[in-house]
């Protein structure tokens, strides 16, 4: 054999037993076992007799050499892979007829057991066929024996069918115990309320020896219907806040030990549920301390359970529906329902505290949030946690402003923080917090516009004035630092770029200009020369008019000028719209509303100013042929 042929066939055996290898890695990942099959031929059997046999040539000579025969290169074959039967099972729980058949029915089923031995027992109860004291022990019977047989199935593979009798054995359990302590009284509230306890942590127990997070699911529901079924109308706030304490640790080391993010949301949903409930039927003002202390313990367990919740799948794949739950719903909801619960009860309270500082110190906890590592395996679950955790920093800050300041004072609260988060997004180069600068800077131009002071005595020299200017000075430092912000290499994949937040913020300086100084002229001529006199309001429109033609031109004309010095198009072409807006003004409105000497001073000034502009770009000093004719 040519030594070539025989290293191209040891190179396609190595390829196709780390091929093989590759393989059975990504098998067992998804829980797949293979078993290899023997690719051995067996040795061909002996031909009947009387059939023909093959041709034998003679030996050589002993003289000659003998050469093996030249074997033709062929592609190693795949070693056929036998799936066993757990590998078909996975490959039926991704069809909707498994998961019908399955998990639907199996539910399903769970809910018709349970009414059916409900209305049995009733049968039964009610035709006083059995006491109330064996009624109980039969409940106590059935269920502890439904939880025993389930494991016998869980142990021949069935592991969601027995998890699915472990829940009717609990359900029947806890139905037992409730039965036993509202209905017959025959055990006071506190052993009731020990046994379903013994009952929850025996199912957790046994979640956590077997790694089913269902199970534990199952154990998390049926401790939080413990309150429920005990309930009798009065009020326990400390029995009832400490068991829903205890049940919320418990489930934060269930989180933080195994990968069981849905425990955290199930858990958060049932102690909003009755802490809701427990405040609309009994909250009174003086439980404010005790209160405070639960809804603060609850508030800072689901604060950091997301920075603590073992999450699934390795560092490059993309969480799943119950972690992105875990790690964005529930942040977020905790956050909001947090500060509304304190909110309310200061609000309620005697000697209540300010409230924008309640705003302020949610705002500074969530700072310091930012600075705490993340225990998550899944860097893109880490990243959105943390802009989480920014937007409701800025959110919250956003917030303390209207609570405290009012007026002219809730625009500025809003401007000023627009141009913080602009320098610190341009410090750390966050496009988050690029947007949530922005939405700051829109909320206080809204406020500036709807929410205005009245008109001053003093033209110019008032808070409405001086309110617009620090709205232009605001726009302007965000021009500058959008103008000179490093090019972001994410930036072309987001709307809101830097270039985006320069145009945005150079356009609102030149209308907040327009709107500051219009404001200031039709409070002069309307009420520092003719107060409301409707006597005399066409002389107000006349010199209001001539008066707001000739700002347009001079405000058209120094944008025009700052345009050629700085050699920038982009002022040119304002300055040119505006001037544009005066033309359509002069000879639409000002005809009509202004006298004949003002017509003619309008008519000669907007002239002069437009032959001297086309004097200017006649004289290209800016070489703009050139440059037309050059991109042309």
């Amino acid at each position: 054999m040519d030594p070539n042929d025989l290293g191209s066939l040891q190179q396609q055996l190595t390829d196709l037993r780390a091929r093989m290898l590759r393989l059975e890695s990504a098998l067992e990942q998804r829980g797949i076992t293979t078993e290899p099959v023997d690719t051995r031929r067996e040795p061909a059997p002996d031909p009947p007799q009387g059939s023909i046999s093959a041709t034998v040539e003679p030996p050589l000579p002993s003289n000659v050499p003998w050469t093996p025969p030249e074997m033709p290169a062929v592609a190693a074959p795949e070693a056929p892979i036998r799936v066993t039967r757990s590998a078909v099972r996975l490959a039926e729980d991704h069809s909707l007829e498994s998961r019908i058949g399955s998990q639907w029915f199996n539910r399903i089923g769970i809910l018709a057991v349970l009414i059916g031995v409900a209305w049995g027992l009733k049968l039964a109860f009610d035709n006083h066929w059995i006491g109330p004291l064996g009624r109980v022990i039969i409940g106590l019977v059935a269920g502890a024996a439904l939880i025993a047989w389930s494991e016998r199935f869980r142990t021949h593979g069935y592991a969601r069918f027995s998890y699915s009798l472990k829940a009717v054995g609990t359900g029947i359990l806890y139905l037992s115990l409730w039965a036993a302590f509202s209905l017959y009284h025959l055990i006071a509230s506190p052993v009731a309320f020990g046994a379903m306890i013994v009952v929850t942590a025996f199912i957790g127990f046994l979640a956590w020896v077997q790694d089913a997070e269902l199970l534990a699911l199952y154990a998390i529901v049926g401790g939080l219907s413990t309150p429920a079924l005990l309930s009798t109308g009065e009020n326990h706030e400390v029995a009832l806040f400490a068991y829903l304490l205890l049940l919320d640790l418990a489930v934060l080391v269930l989180v933080a030990l195994r990968p069981w993010s849905r425990l955290l949301s199930g858990a958060f949903l049932g102690t909003v549920l009755y802490v809701s409930l427990w405040s609309f039927g009994f909250y009174e003002n003086t439980e404010f301390g005790t209160t405070a202390f639960f809804v603060s313990c609850f508030f800072l367990i689901f604060a950091f359970a997301p920075r603590l919740v073992r999450l699934r799948g390795d560092e490059h794949a993309s969480p799943s529906p119950w972690d992105s739950l875990a790690l964005i719903v529930v942040p977020i909801a905790n956050a909001a329902l947090g500060f509304l619960a304190f909110y309310i009860m200061l609000e309620h309270a005697e000697n209540s505290a300010p409230e924008p500082w309640i705003a302020v110190a949610f705002a500074g906890f969530y700072l310091l949030m930012l600075r705490l590592p993340q225990r998550g395996v899944l860097r893109e679950s880490s990243g959105a946690l943390a802009a989480i955790h920014l937007t409701v920093v800025v959110v919250f800050l956003t917030i303390a402003i209207p609570l405290k300041a009012h007026g002219r004072w809730l625009t500025i609260g809003w401007l000023v923080e627009g141009g913080a988060l602009t320098w610190v997004a341009r410090r750390i180069g966050s496009p988050l917090l690029r947007a949530l600068a922005v939405l700051c800077v829109i909320l206080g131009i809204v406020a500036l516009v709807s929410v205005n002071p009245a008109a001053s005595t003093t033209p110019i020299f008032n808070e409405r004035f001086g309110t617009c200017l620090v709205a232009i000075a605001v726009c302007a430092l965000i021009t500058w630092l959008a103008m000179n912000a490093p090019a972001d290499a994410k930036d072309h994949t987001t709307f809101l770029t830097w270039r985006t937040v320069t145009v945005a913020a150079a356009l609102a300086v030149s209308g907040l200009i327009l709107f500051a100084v219009g404001w200031e002229i039709h409070s002069y001529w309307w009420y520092l020369q003719y107060r409301g006199n409707w006597n005399l309001v066409h002389d107000y429109r006349m010199y209001a008019q001539f008066t707001y033609s000739a700002f347009f031109m001079i405000f058209g004309a120094v944008l025009l000028g700052l345009g050629f010095w700085r050699r920038t198009a982009f002022l040119r072409w304002q300055g040119l719209v505006i001037l544009a807006v005066a033309i359509g003004k002069v000879f639409t409105v000002d005809l009509s509303e202004l006298s004949r000497v003002y017509l003619i001073l309008s008519f000669l000034g907007l002239g002069a100013l437009l032959l001297a502009v086309s004097f200017i770009y006649q004289r290209d000093w800016l070489n703009l042929r050139k440059t037309e004719s050059a991109s042309s």
